[in-house]
């Protein structure tokens, strides 16, 4: 099963990108984004493209311009992942054929993403919406709008989440830092995928 779970990959360098998307990928987890602030984040994401492109989706976090989203299609990328919400950025993303996942906090910001072809909307930082005001903003969004919780939203809280109306959510350090281990994440990702599963299972 695809699972709208996002692993968030800040500061992974091209030397791990293979061993921890295999690990991630084993524990269920075929979202990635590799933050275009980490180091050579473009070599990974070729190198994370060229192996497992037919069993995840992966792409770039932190993408602030068109020029970096170029930049990403070029290393093969087909996912775009923003702390903001820049219509440039949306409109050079569908104009590639990627997907698109700018970060909202206000109904403003969500209606303006949606309107410039967003497929998705990234509510960062979670901890500051909380699931109240996600479900305030989803009684006015359209029908349908794919909401992920990213910053504050984890295992302990996914059902909080998920009863509200959220899609899915973006996992950063609860998953992986600089340092951890590949079994450590390993580890982190089965535990994440698990309280998931069973969080859907409940609410979803």
């Amino acid at each position: 099963m695809s699972r709208n779970l996002i692993a968030i990959l800040r500061g992974l360098t091209p030397a791990e990108a293979l061993p921890v998307t295999g690990c991630l990928i084993e524990a269920g987890i075929t979202w990635i984004e590799v933050p275009l602030n980490s180091p050579d984040a473009l070599t990974s994401i070729d190198a994370m493209v060229k192996a497992h492109s037919a069993d995840a989706r992966i792409g770039a976090g932190t993408v602030l311009s068109p020029e970096q989203v170029l930049q990403v299609k070029a290393a093969g990328g087909s996912l775009i992942v923003s702390p903001d919400c820049n219509p440039d950025v949306i409109l050079a993303t569908k104009a590639e054929d990627m997907l698109s996942y700018p970060g909202v906090m206000t109904p403003s910001e969500a209606f303006t993403a949606l309107r410039n072809g967003a497929d998705g909307l990234k509510f960062f930082p979670a901890s500051l919406i909380g699931p109240d005001g996600l479900k305030a903003m989803l009684a006015v969004l359209p029908k349908g709008t794919a909401t992920y919780a990213v910053g504050g939203a984890g295992p302990d809280n996914f059902g909080d989440w998920i009863k509200v109306g959220a899609t899915g959510f973006g996992i950063g350090t609860a998953l992986y830092k600089p340092g951890f281990s590949v079994a450590e994440i390993k580890e982190r990702a089965e535990k994440i995928v698990s309280a998931y599963d069973a969080a859907m299972e409940a609410h979803g």
